[in-house]
């Protein structure tokens, strides 16, 4: 079987670090899907502003392993890093098929774009397919959950400078994924500056205890 992308994501994330873990964890972190030529199709799109929600296919184009080349256990970051389960027992990006499943907040359809909500995906990630998320079919609340039974809390108190420039929505984006602390789990140095890109600027930070504190946005 050969998969073609059918669209690309376009987000604030421009890299693995800092995308949330789950998709909805940041509700109010915006994208846009954008179709390739092929599939700018008005008639595909027929129906789908009946639906809220929809799931996204697509691929961990940033995973590149080799060919052939896979391994049965991971080590979440839900469990510290510290752990392992089997690869089936988790959505490690780490697969022998990287592909991903997403549910997305369906906020709008703008030409031939379709504008998302709450995506934990990276700028440019390739769209293998989309798909509508039926309540009656897809919601299973009373259902075991293993280790990952609730959703993270945010961890960490954020400061940010005044001044950033950064819309309302950006800013209350930015606050919530810094919230969740986007460091690698067995990474607590109060004396080092992360950084990740964010809206097409780099966002460094420090996190000393529970206070994140960004200290450049350049």
């Amino acid at each position: 079987m050969e998969l073609q992308p059918v669209a690309l994501y376009r987000g604030a994330l421009g890299s693995k670090f800092g995308i949330p873990r789950q998709s909805g964890l940041v509700p109010s972190l915006q994208g846009r899907i954008v179709f390739e030529p092929a599939f700018r199709n008005r008639d595909a799109f027929r129906g789908l502003d009946g639906f809220d929600r929809i799931w996204l296919i697509w691929g961990f184009s940033a995973n590149r392993p080799a060919k052939g080349e896979w391994q049965p256990t991971v080590r979440p970051p839900r469990l510290g890093g510290n752990e392992a389960v089997g690869v089936w027992a988790s959505r490690s990006p780490y697969r022998p098929n990287p592909l991903g499943l997403s549910c997305v907040e369906l906020a709008g359809i703008d030409g031939m774009d379709l504008l998302v909500r709450g995506a934990d995906l990276m700028d440019g990630t390739p769209i293998y397919d989309i798909k509508p998320y039926v309540a009656y079919a897809d919601s299973f609340p009373q259902a075991r959950s293993g280790f990952a039974s609730s959703a993270p809390e945010p961890k960490l108190q954020v400061r940010l400078p005044e001044g950033l420039d950064l819309s309302p929505e950006e800013r209350e984006a930015l606050t919530a994924l810094l919230a969740l602390d986007p460091r690698p789990a067995y990474q607590d140095d109060p004396g080092r500056v992360y950084g990740m890109p964010f809206a097409g600027r780099d966002v460094h930070f420090r996190v000393d205890g529970n206070v994140l504190t960004v200290t450049d946005y350049d």
